[in-house]
C-alpha cells in the first residue's frame, strides 16, 4: 500500500485502497506522505470523518514516525491538527461580542451566581478562557453542550478576520492556521474539507497532494455540509442577530414574514416535495426579501469591534436565510428527472423546549424543518476535489458487493471525462475463514417493520450470548430496538447488559471492554466506531439488514433517479448502503490477529433474498453456517477455551 500511494503522488493518478483492519494503512500513507511534503516543501492534507482517528493520527502515529526517521530525514517533519473555526474560541465573543441567548439577560450569563445549566458552563468557559494555550473545545473538561460553546465561539462566515478583530493577534483558529501553513502533514477532518472544497472560503494551506481516510463517509459528510435549511430555531437567531441593528418597521417586517413562514411550515406534511405549492412559494419569496432588506439596512462598516462582531454574525444569519430559501424556489424550475437538489420537510418531537407554532414551554411540541440537499455530489468532488488535488481514498470497506464501481460513482470517478484512477485491495492479515463465523439465523421469520425484535428473535439472542457468555457486541437498526432487547435480556441473562444512552458512549466502551462477561447493545455509531481486540468480544449481533429507511427523501429520490436512467434504484442505493454498514458491523469483530468469534446476523433475508449474495459479497469471507447449534458449541468453546 505504501509504494501504491507513493506512486500515485509520483504519477498524479488517484488511488482508492481498500486495507482491511490490522494491515497498518495509516503507517502506509503517513511515510511517502511525509517523504513527498518534505520533498516538494509544501503540506500533504490527511482527512478523517473521526476524532478519535484524528487523534490517533496527531498523538500517537505521526510523533512516533517523526522519532522513527530521525538520521532519514534532513529534519524532523511537522505537524498539524486544524479544525473548523468554530471549534475554537473567540476572544472577541469572550471579551464583550454579542451572544445569541434567549434564556438568560446577557448580565447573568457572565454573573458568577448563574444558576442555570447554560449560565454555568459558559461561566466556566469564560475561565477556561484565560488559561487555556490552544482553545480548542476538545481541552475543554468535561466538555459543554453545543449551546454554551455557541456564546464563546463563531464560525469562520461570522468572523472579523484578523486585521479587524481587536484580539486576531491572540486568535487561537488563526494560530492554529498558522501552525498548518508552516507543517508538513495537516490533518483535518471530512466536513472541513467540505468546506474548502465546495465554498469560497479558504480553510486549508494549498496543497496537491491529499489523503481521504475513513473514505466511506466522504460522501455522507459533503452531502451533509451542502445542506441548507429553514427552521423556527434558525429563522429566530437571524432576527435576533438583526433586529437590534436596523429600524423597527424594517425588523417587524422580517419579523411577520417569519411568523407567516413558520406556521405554514408547522402545518406542512413531513416527507419529499416533488410540487410547490402556491402558498408555499409566496411565503418563501417574501421571507427571501424581507431577509435581503434587513440585510441591506444593516450599517456596513461599524467602527467598533463589537458592533462589527454584532453585524458580521447578523448578515451571516441573514445570507443563510436568503440563499437557502432561494435555493429553495429555484430547485422546483427543471423538470424531476432534471433536478439536482432534494427538498423535503423533517418534523420530530421537541421534549421540554419551546418549539413549534405556540411556543408553550414543558411538555413535548413538534419541530418542522425545511430542508434541501443535493440529489448526488459526485459532480462536486469530481470538479473542486478530484481536479484540484491528487486524492488517495482509503477505508476499511471500499468494495460492495465485491468491487469499487458503487464507491467510485459516488465519488464522481466514473462516466464521461472522469479523471484517472486505480483500486487495490491490499487484503488483510487476518485469515477470516480460520477465524470467524458468519451465521444467518435462515430459520427466524422476517423482521417485522416497526423495528423490534420477535419473540423467537429474542430467544435467539438469549441462547447466542448465554453460550458465549456475555462477550457480545449488539448491533440494532434503532435504537428502541436496542433499549427493547437490553430491557428483555436482563430479565432472562446472568451476565451484565449495557445499552446505548445509558452513559457517554466512550465510558460504556470502556466498560465492556473491562469485563469479558458484559454485552453492549447498540446503533450506528456502534456500528463503525468500537475497537475492542481480545476476549471482551466474541460475538457480533447484527438485529436486521440495516437499509435506510423507505421514507428517507434522500434515499426515495436517489432510488427515483437511478430508475429513470434505467438502473436498479433499490440495489444502487438502499442495498449499497445495507451492504457498506453491514461490513463495517462485522468489522467490529476482529480488530487483532488472535481474536476468534462470529458474526450472527439475525435476518433471515440474508440467506433467502434474491440480493443476498451481493450483501454477502461486501463481507469479510468468514466460514458460513445457518445452524444454530453448530455456532452454539462454537461459542461455548470459545467462552470455555
Amino acid at each position: 500500500m505504501a509504494e501504491a500511494v507513493d506512486h500515485a503522488f509520483e504519477t498524479g493518478e488517484h488511488l482508492a485502497v481498500q486495507a482491511g483492519t490490522g494491515t497498518g494503512k495509516s503507517l502506509a500513507y503517513l511515510v511517502p506522505s511525509i517523504k513527498r511534503a518534505m520533498e516538494r516543501a509544501e503540506p500533504v492534507v490527511i482527512s478523517t470523518a473521526t476524532i478519535a482517528l484524528q487523534r490517533q493520527l496527531f498523538d500517537r502515529d505521526l510523533p512516533r514516525l517523526a522519532d522513527a526517521l530521525t538520521g532519514e530525514m534532513p529534519r524532523r517533519p511537522e505537524f498539524a491538527l486544524l479544525k473548523g473555526r468554530g471549534n475554537y474560541l473567540c476572544l472577541n465573543k469572550v471579551h464583550g461580542g454579542a451572544t445569541d441567548s434567549d434564556d438568560l439577560p446577557q448580565d447573568e450569563l457572565f454573573d458568577a451566581v448563574a444558576t442555570t445549566a447554560l449560565g454555568r458552563e459558559v461561566k466556566r468557559l469564560m475561565e477556561w478562557a484565560s488559561d487555556t494555550e490552544t482553545g480548542d473545545r476538545d481541552d475543554v473538561v468535561p466538555g459543554v453542550a453545543d449551546r454554551s460553546w455557541g456564546q464563546v465561539s463563531v464560525s469562520a462566515r461570522e468572523c472579523l478576520g484578523a486585521a479587524r478583530c481587536t484580539y486576531g493577534a491572540d486568535c487561537f483558529a488563526e494560530k492554529a492556521r498558522g501552525t498548518a501553513a508552516t507543517a508538513d502533514v495537516v490533518v483535518t477532518n471530512h466536513a472541513l474539507l467540505a468546506i474548502d472544497a465546495i465554498s469560497d472560503i479558504n480553510v486549508l494551506p494549498e496543497h496537491q497532494l491529499l489523503v481521504v481516510d475513513e473514505a466511506h463517509e466522504l460522501v455522507d459528510r459533503v452531502t451533509s455540509v451542502a445542506t441548507g435549511e429553514l427552521s423556527a430555531t434558525m429563522l429566530g437567531v437571524a432576527l435576533r442577530r438583526s433586529a437590534r441593528l436596523v429600524e423597527p418597521e424594517t425588523a417587524e417586517r422580517f419579523e411577520a414574514s417569519v411568523a407567516t413562514f413558520t406556521s405554514a411550515l408547522y402545518d406542512t406534511e413531513p416527507g419529499r416535495k416533488d410540487v410547490l405549492d402556491e402558498e408555499m412559494a409566496t411565503y418563501l419569496t417574501a421571507l427571501r426579501d424581507a431577509a435581503d432588506r434587513v440585510r441591506m439596512a444593516i450599517d456596513t462598516a461599524p467602527a467598533d469591534p463589537k458592533a462589527a462582531a454584532a453585524r458580521n454574525e447578523a448578515v451571516t444569519a441573514l445570507n443563510d436565510v436568503s440563499d437557502t430559501a432561494s435555493r429553495i424556489l429555484t430547485s422546483f424550475g427543471p423538470a424531476i428527472p432534471d433536478r439536482t437538489d432534494v427538498v423535503w420537510v423533517d418534523q420530530d418531537e421537541v421534549r421540554g423546549t419551546s418549539a413549534g407554532r405556540s411556543g408553550a414551554t414543558g411538555g413535548s411540541s413538534r419541530r418542522a424543518i425545511l430542508r434541501v440537499a443535493p440529489l448526488s455530489v459526485a459532480m462536486l468532488l469530481r470538479n473542486r476535489l478530484f481536479e484540484q488535488s491528487t486524492v488517495i481514498l482509503t477505508s476499511a470497506t471500499l468494495t460492495i458487493g465485491g468491487t469499487f464501481d458503487s464507491m467510485a460513482r459516488a465519488w464522481g470517478l466514473t462516466g464521461a471525462e472522469a479523471p484517472t484512477w486505480k483500486g487495490v485491495d491490499v487484503g488483510s492479515p487476518f485469515a477470516h475463514g480460520k477465524s470467524g463465523i458468519l451465521y444467518v439465523a435462515a430459520h427466524l421469520p422476517p423482521p417485522g417493520r416497526d423495528g423490534t425484535g420477535s419473540a423467537e428473535q429474542l430467544d435467539e439472542i438469549e441462547a447466542l450470548v448465554t453460550a458465549a457468555g456475555g462477550r457480545t457486541l449488539g448491533l440494532f437498526s434503532s435504537m428502541r430496538a436496542a433499549k427493547a432487547t437490553a430491557e428483555a435480556m436482563r430479565g432472562r441473562l446472568s451476565t451484565p447488559v449495557l445499552c446505548q444512552g445509558e452513559d457517554t458512549t466512550s465510558a460504556l466502551v470502556r466498560r465492556f471492554a473491562a469485563d469479558d462477561a458484559t454485552t453492549l447493545f447498540g446503533t450506528l455509531s456502534l456500528w463503525q466506531g468500537v475497537d475492542v481486540p481480545g476476549p471482551s468480544l466474541s460475538l457480533v449481533l447484527i438485529d436486521r439488514i440495516p437499509f435506510p429507511r423507505p421514507d428517507d427523501p434522500l434515499v426515495t429520490a436517489r432510488q427515483r433517479a437511478v430508475a429513470a436512467h434505467g438502473g436498479n434504484g433499490f440495489m444502487a442505493v438502499a442495498a449499497t448502503h445495507a451492504a457498506l454498514l453491514l461490513a463495517q458491523g462485522a468489522g467490529r469483530l476482529l480488530r487483532s490477529v488472535d481474536d476468534r468469534g462470529v458474526v450472527a446476523v439475525l435476518d433471515s433475508r440474508m440467506a433467502t433474498a434474491r440480493y443476498a449474495g451481493f450483501l454477502r459479497a461486501s463481507l469479510p469471507p468468514f466460514w458460513a453456517t445457518t445452524d444454530p447449534s453448530q455456532v452454539r458449541r462454537a461459542l461455548e468453546r470459545l467462552r470455555d477455551g
